[in-house]
This record gives structure tokens, sequence and C-alpha cells, in this order.
């Protein structure tokens, strides 16, 4: 079974927002730990030899890397879609 872990940078994202769009992304986050790659999860690309995927939850976009010898769902970057892609 694989977990999720959050970057710095999302994490504090995360914490910044109200709570109810806190268990929305929270709730969207947990349904990677059973399908990683679900279907509507597109491939962005790759960064230091891992494969880059983001996931829609609402308004929101996560960027995350599957670290499969960790079984660890790393979750990078968390913002509105404008933002999101910025580097």
């Amino acid at each position: 079974m694989y977990y999720i872990e959050l970057s710095q940078k999302a994490y504090t994202f995360f914490k910044k927002l109200d709570a109810h769009l806190q268990e929305r992304i929270r709730t969207g986050l947990k349904k990677l730990e059973q399908n990683l790659v679900p279907s509507d999860a597109k491939f962005v690309g790759r960064h230091n030899g891992d494969k880059v995927f983001r996931v829609r939850i609402g308004d929101y976009r996560a960027l995350y890397k599957i670290k499969e010898n960790n079984k660890v769902i790393l979750i990078t970057k968390l913002d509105k879609r404008p933002r999101v892609y910025n580097r």
C-alpha cells in the first residue's frame, strides 16, 4: 500500500485553506492510495527520473510523483490551476 506525503510547499498551501476545502482535497488525495494513476490523472513530464502526474480536485491541481522504492506518493505542488504549473 502506498502512502501520501506532502512536500513542505504543498503542506504550507494546504494549511492555509478553509476546513471544507482541506477535507475535499484530503478526500481526493486519499483516492490516490487505492489507484496511483486514476483515469483523470495526466502525465506532465519527468523530474529527476521520476514520472510527474497531475490530478484535478475541483478548482485545485495536485502535482505528484510516485516513489516506488518507498511506497510513497509525494505531492510536490498543490495550488489553483493558473499557478500550479509555474516553477
